[in-house]
């Protein structure tokens, strides 16, 4: 499951991106139109800035906007950045590997193979899903809904 702050992330983002062309967004505007507290909304920008997925300008007219194009912000990427290891057992997880105590020989355990497929292929979709890709799923979502309440 995601944490809060990944959720938050996440939301930010993805308002960043519906608005990418725009002027910079203040914080307390973004936290409004992504549904995201304010208090927790600042330090999760601060790892987004320190990362480069989001940039900040100050001043009268500054705020936060994406550094990088929605079509290079994959959901792999923010999860890692906020939750760290994507696999679902430490012994197949890229960044964050460790042995399992319990596990004699991890070359011939049918339980990491499992769960190196599993990683795989969550890893697989994670970054094939970008911020450019959330935005058109939401156009497609809003259309067929639209669609279906003319009915």
């Amino acid at each position: 499951m995601l944490s809060k702050r990944t959720k938050y992330a996440l939301n930010a983002l993805v308002e960043l991106a519906r608005v990418r062309d725009a002027d910079p967004v203040s914080a307390a505007e973004l936290a409004e139109r992504a549904g995201v507290p304010a208090k927790f909304l600042e330090g999760i920008l601060s790892e987004l800035n320190r990362a480069g997925i989001v940039g900040s300008t100050r001043g009268r007219h500054g705020g936060h906007r994406l550094r990088r194009p929605p079509e290079e912000v994959n959901m792999a990427e923010v999860l890692r950045l906020f939750d760290g290891a994507i696999g679902l057992v430490p012994c197949v997880t890229y960044n964050y590997y460790e042995t399992c105590e319990e596990c004699p020989d991890e070359t011939v355990c049918g339980l990491r193979n499992v769960f190196q497929e599993i990683r795989d292929v969550s890893v697989g979709l994670l970054k094939q899903a970008t911020l450019a890709d959330v935005l058109a799923r939401e156009t497609r979502l809003r259309r067929r809904v639209s669609r279906a309440r003319r009915k």
